[in-house]
């Protein structure tokens, strides 16, 4: 017969606040004592099993996609990414759209775009203050928020002006007037976008609607309207960017998701394109700027840490990168909701029941990591790194492996470098920071706090 294995035996609500609170300590204690397989009870969810083998994480990884639903998993995020997003379909509806989507994130294309992210990057890095206490987090998210707008949705600024001179042509004169009236026009767009970026995320992301999130659930949320206010002014703007790039297509991911069609031959639709575009936002931009907070606030208590990030260049930058991802995931888990009877990690479970492989135990395991609480980018140098297809999964895996993982470790790469050849960095406080959840991701409690030089 189908059964459940064993886990806490706190009522569910002390089981909802502690994995709230605090997940990995949770997971940890769990752990410990019922083993690699246990069950925990949250919120209004089935029952999780969580798993922290790599064998049972390959199991589910690799086992059949119509029987291990991941979209269902996430429809609490549908009334923020609508219901064509990739996030949210499963089966071959899911395979056909990964299969529109994963063109632009070949890596071969990052070539092209890691210039434009350093390029940003030394833009944003020029106007940070030194010498005073400040937070990264926030400076990290108008980085990879630029990263999107500008190289994923194709938000560009026209070239700059002309040079002045003594006296131009008039030709030229009009000409620069006109490439300076377009040029504001491009900034005024890009700063509205930005605002309301910011504005959408801080409002779902905060403690209020988290809380109504969970209470109301995704079709409360839709019918209540609860999220329409923020929403509207970015999708606005977002199908103005559509219909702008659809006559004038550029190099950016947007354009190459305009030329994308289906099976049938037909292209995307607005709408289709509208909830991938929030879905690449919300997948890009809040994740990685979280993974860049943590490596700087790892590397600022690691002795040498900074300065091997000079010296390293990118290679270092990449390893500090994934390293800070094993030993402080962005998500602490991968869930899949099972459809029928399954055996997974010699366990007979039910259906309805979630397996959830823990990324956050599966990182921490010592016979894979030795001194696994410690944070040691060399363990992600030389010709044999550590961290395999099934014990490294800060991105998930198998056909729900995060399609912009490649994208998200070059951005990764690159900003941690131009911020390693730009600047020293100290620890505002010795003490690590405490993990503080934002909305379902694990940021830095105090936004990576540092001192600049």
């Amino acid at each position: 017969m189908p059964a459940l294995p064993p886990g806490p035996r706190m009522p569910r609500p002390a089981q909802t606040a502690a994995w709230i609170a605090r997940p990995g300590p949770f997971m940890l204690r769990a752990h410990a004592r019922y083993g690699d397989a246990f069950t925990i009870r949250i919120g209004n969810e089935p029952p999780w099993v969580m798993l922290a083998h790599p064998d049972a994480v390959r199991e589910v990884f690799t086992g059949d996609p119509a029987l291990l639903h991941a979209g269902k998993a996430n429809v609490i995020l549908r009334p923020l990414l609508g219901r064509t997003s990739v996030l949210l379909l499963d089966g071959p509806e899911h395979m056909r759209q990964r299969k529109l989507m994963l063109p632009p994130f070949h890596g071969s294309r990052m070539a092209g775009y890691r210039d434009m992210v350093a390029a940003i990057a030394r833009e944003h890095i020029a106007g940070w203050p030194r010498g005073e206490p400040l937070a990264l987090a926030p400076r990290m998210q108008a980085i990879t928020l630029d990263v999107v707008l500008r190289v994923i949705f194709g938000f560009r600024l026209p070239d700059e002006s002309l040079a002045p001179r003594a006296r131009l042509p008039r030709s030229n004169r009009l000409r620069r007037r006109a490439r300076d009236r377009r040029r504001r026009d491009g900034e005024t767009r890009l700063d509205a976008l930005r605002g309301r970026v910011r504005t959408m995320v801080d409002r779902i992301t905060s403690g209020p609607s988290m809380v109504a999130m969970a209470a109301a659930g995704p079709s409360g949320i839709e019918r209540l309207g609860l999220y329409r206010p923020v929403l509207k002014p970015v999708d606005a703007l977002l199908y103005d960017q559509i219909r702008e790039r659809r006559a004038d297509p550029g190099d950016d991911v947007l354009s190459l998701l305009l030329a994308a069609r289906h099976e049938d031959g037909s292209p995307m639709s607005d709408q289709e394109l509208r909830d991938e575009l929030v879905t690449l936002l919300v997948a890009g931009h809040e994740t990685t700027a979280t993974a860049l907070s943590w490596t700087a606030e790892r590397l600022v208590r690691t002795p040498g840490g900074w300065d091997a990030l000079r010296a390293g260049g990118e290679e270092y930058a990449e390893a500090a990168g994934k390293e800070a991802l094993r030993l402080r995931p962005v998500l602490p888990v991968v869930v899949r909701h099972l459809q029928a009877p399954m055996t997974i990690a010699g366990l007979d479970l039910p259906a309805g029941a979630v397996v959830a492989p823990s990324i956050y135990l599966v990182h921490r395991r010592g016979e894979i990591y030795p001194e696994p609480a410690r944070f040691l980018p060399e363990r992600f140098l030389g010709d044999k790194p550590q961290g395999g297809t099934y014990t490294w999964i800060p991105f998930g895996g198998g056909v729900r492996r995060c399609l912009g993982a490649a994208f998200a470790l070059m951005e990764l790469r690159v900003v941690l470098a131009e911020l390693g050849r730009t600047l020293d960095a100290a620890a505002v406080d010795a003490a690590p920071e405490a993990t503080r959840r934002r909305a379902i991701t694990m940021a830095p409690a105090r936004g990576a706090e540092v001192v600049l030089s």
